[in-house]
């Protein structure tokens, strides 16, 4: 198993960071943010398997992740995720709004949704608070 380093800020989030989504641009863009703000991105993955995957292999603290992925939906994988004694902070993202996925977040076990649009370090933290 890779060690990993994880950085914590003044907020208590320790931020080793999944990011799941099947955009490689977006990964890439939300990538550059989230270190610049000194979030350790531990990996990325481009669909549901390969975000179940990395969980087990990187237990990052956090996950953000996309609702829309090729092969199994978002809220699947939050659901997934957020079942163990050790589960990550789940963060789901989408360009759609919040509301088109009805319950749904809620019920997911994630911690909360970010609108792509919206997606900064600074939004990032507040869901995780």
């Amino acid at each position: 198993m890779a060690a990993r380093i994880a950085v914590t800020h003044h907020y208590g989030v320790t931020s080793a960071v999944l990011i799941v989504d099947d955009n490689p641009r977006f990964r890439s863009r939300a990538r550059r943010w989230l270190e610049a703000d000194g979030y350790d991105v531990v990996a990325e993955a481009a669909d549901g398997a390969s975000a179940l995957e990395a969980a087990a292999r990187h237990r990052p603290n956090v996950v953000l992740l996309d609702i829309q992925l090729p092969d199994m939906n978002g809220l699947t994988v939050a659901q997934r995720l957020t079942s163990g004694s050790d589960a990550p902070a789940v963060v789901l993202t989408s360009t759609h709004d919040v509301g088109d996925f009805g319950d749904g977040v809620v019920r997911s076990g994630a911690r909360g949704f970010l609108p792509k649009a919206e997606l900064s370090s600074e939004a990032l933290r507040a869901v995780l608070s």
